[in-house]
């Protein structure tokens, strides 16, 4: 039965995402990406853009280390600008759709092993995969969860209301 769950289904759903996000950011201005994380995080991220260019560039260097290539250095890209961290997951994106077109069927459960800061990974390419993409998911969550406790709301952003799969979701007049 969970074999007719396909990684595709979680693609498109973080591309709608993406394309909420991009949209929501523009219409509230790039200072939203200046709000603090917080006082009690672990240190990497001290605002939302740069968990946003995070959420991107992870899924970039996956690739790029499930590829074998040179890892991208994205700390260029500005965490305060909604159009070039938007453009950034586009190529981000691009690269992640054309691994997986390209990557040999028969290598995806086949461990590997990699040096991830100072830490060892072992890891098939179909684990890394699906962890980029709920990286992706989780990390959504924890913007919209740090952006509402500024007053700062937005649609609903969860996958049964998404247009994946499809179905139907209105909200109906309220009735008093």
């Amino acid at each position: 039965m969970l074999d007719h769950l396909n990684l595709s289904d979680l693609l498109d759903y973080t591309d709608w995402e993406r394309q909420k996000w991009h949209a929501w950011f523009l219409q509230h201005g790039a200072d939203v990406l200046k709000i603090s994380t917080g006082p009690h995080g672990d240190g990497r991220f001290g605002a939302v853009g740069e968990l946003v260019r995070h959420i991107f560039s992870a899924e970039k260097r996956y690739v790029e280390r499930l590829s074998g290539r040179s890892l991208t250095d994205s700390a260029s890209i500005p965490t305060d600008n909604v159009d070039t961290l938007f453009q950034f997951s586009r190529q981000s994106r691009n690269d992640l759709r054309e691994f997986l077109e390209a990557f040999p069927d028969s290598e995806w459960d086949v461990p590997q092993d990699f040096t991830i800061l100072n830490s060892f990974l072992r890891a098939t390419p179909r684990k890394i995969v699906i962890h980029i993409l709920m990286h992706e998911i989780r990390h959504w969550a924890q913007i919209a969860t740090l952006l509402r406790l500024q007053g700062l709301t937005g649609e609903f952003h969860d996958f049964l209301f998404s247009p994946v799969l499809g179905g139907e979701f209105r909200r109906e007049p309220s009735k008093r």
